[in-house]
């Protein structure tokens, strides 16, 4: 949802823009740097170094909203630009879900490695769904919205590697959670697609 109000962060992106732009580095530069703060997160994350594991996750999101940001403050936004940062998006929530393997969550029904998978097919499959309806001329505008777009994930991320200092349990609750919801906008996704289809 939040991705359909991304007019109420234009002020702060501003002056995002207005700090990071001064810095000699390019939007593409912002976001490979993103995934290299991920790769650290992750590597954190299999020491059991939780406190800084979500400090690296943290920056990698900074970095992911500065790339943006910068490309607009610097007239540089461009189809290379962000095809290259929905890409790095792919693979920051993947390294990240890759990370919670290695911490041996409890099982809940089921292992916790086939949540983790659920998590990562829905949210592959939101974005999918919008990538696909563009690609078949479904919908000749971005499909977005959602209970659990990209930006609601990322908040649920930082607070699940916070939890993970105090209760591996409530983790994989709130993991689970994710799951349901992840494939529930899939599929709200999907189903605007078809109707838009519909009613062409």
């Amino acid at each position: 949802m939040l991705d359909l109000h991304r007019d109420k962060f234009a002020g702060l992106e501003k002056t995002v823009a207005g700090i990071f732009c001064r810095l000699p580095l390019s939007p593409n530069q912002y976001t490979v740097l993103s995934v290299l703060m991920i790769i650290a997160c992750v590597v954190f994350m299999m020491f059991g170094a939780y406190p800084a594991a979500l400090v690296f996750f943290l920056v990698a999101g900074m970095l992911d909203f500065i790339d943006g940001a910068v490309a607009r403050g610097r007239m540089m936004a461009s189809p290379r630009g962000a095809y290259l940062d929905t890409i790095a998006d792919r693979y920051v929530e993947a390294l990240l879900l890759m990370g919670f393997l290695f911490i041996g969550l409890p099982d809940v029904i089921f292992p916790g490695n086939i949540w983790l998978f659920l998590i990562l097919f829905g949210s592959t499959m939101t974005t999918y769904a919008k990538a696909a309806a563009s690609e078949k001329k479904i919908s000749h505008r971005e499909l977005k919205g959602g209970l659990m777009s990209r930006g609601e994930r990322m908040i649920i991320y930082a607070g699940a590697l916070l939890i993970l200092n105090f209760n591996w349990v409530w983790v994989t609750y709130i993991l689970i959670g994710l799951a349901f919801l992840t494939n529930i906008t899939a599929f709200q996704r999907i189903a605007s697609a078809l109707k838009i289809e519909k009613k062409q």
